[in-house]
């Protein structure tokens, strides 16, 4: 079984925030970067600016919390100001210590479907 995690989170972005959740994103994605164990971290935005989809993918469930650490540590309080979680939406089957950590912010856990040879 793999311990890959992922998730997508839907968010609505605070009137008049887009640029400023930009500048965010931009030190969060060159924060990131550096973390060891980020198989994907992406952004991507509605037409009229409204919504964006946070869509992040980890290699086990260490990189996962190591990743919410750094995210709490130096981003959480201008994220949250500037946004509002619609959804959240996390795949895979999480450890106890990484289920507590999304379980605060509302996550729908799935599970793989079936026993078939994904690929990752």
């Amino acid at each position: 079984m793999s311990e890959q995690i992922a998730w997508c989170v839907e968010l609505l972005i605070q009137p008049g925030q887009l640029d400023s959740f930009l500048e965010l994103t931009a030190e969060m994605v060159e924060e990131t970067a550096k973390e060891p164990g980020v198989l994907t971290y992406q952004r991507f935005v509605s037409d009229d600016g409204l919504i964006v989809h946070a869509v992040e993918r980890y290699e086990s469930f260490e990189a996962a919390l190591s990743h919410l650490q750094t995210f709490e540590e130096k981003f959480a309080r201008r994220f949250t100001n500037m946004v509002t979680r619609q959804r959240f939406i996390a795949y895979g089957t999480p450890n106890a210590a990484l289920k507590k950590v999304l379980d605060r912010f509302g996550a729908v856990w799935l599970k793989a479907f079936g026993h078939f040879a994904y690929r990752p």
